[in-house]
């Protein structure tokens, strides 16, 4: 019995949480509390709203964005683009874009427009996300 009665324990978490709520009215001059952020983005490719509260201290994922642009050069039957890189490579890798964008782009190049199309990169995904007029002939 006595073996019993020496024994040691070591600490262990209660799982109880780091903060605990508070009503606004009740916050005081020097009190403390935690700041929350909240978040409102566009989605690049899909324009669709997403919206994300976070503690300000928290690290977010960022995107490595790229934004090129490329001569139109044809557009194929199965709506793919020829996009000419400035090297003078042709990339035929993209469609052409959903919407009131890819209905610009052909009607550009039925009318026999020279244009830029803006292409953007991001987490895996490339898309055309707008146009301009070649200025550099």
């Amino acid at each position: 019995m006595s073996e019993e009665l020496n024994a040691e324990f070591e600490t262990a978490e209660s799982g109880v949480s780091n903060v605990y709520p508070a009503q606004c009215s009740s916050l005081r001059k020097n009190g403390y509390v935690v700041i929350k952020v909240h978040l409102v983005g566009i989605d690049l490719f899909s324009g669709k709203k997403y919206e994300d509260i976070c503690p300000s201290t928290h690290n977010m994922d960022v995107p490595v964005v790229k934004r090129a642009d490329y001569q139109l050069v044809d557009i194929s039957a199965d709506n793919f683009l020829s996009l000419m890189q400035e090297s003078g490579d042709l990339r035929e890798d993209i469609k052409i874009p959903d919407g009131e964008l890819g209905t610009e782009i052909r009607s550009k190049f039925e009318s026999g427009e020279d244009i830029l199309c803006t292409v953007l990169c991001a987490m895996g995904s490339e898309m055309v996300i707008a146009t301009k007029p070649n200025s550099g002939k």
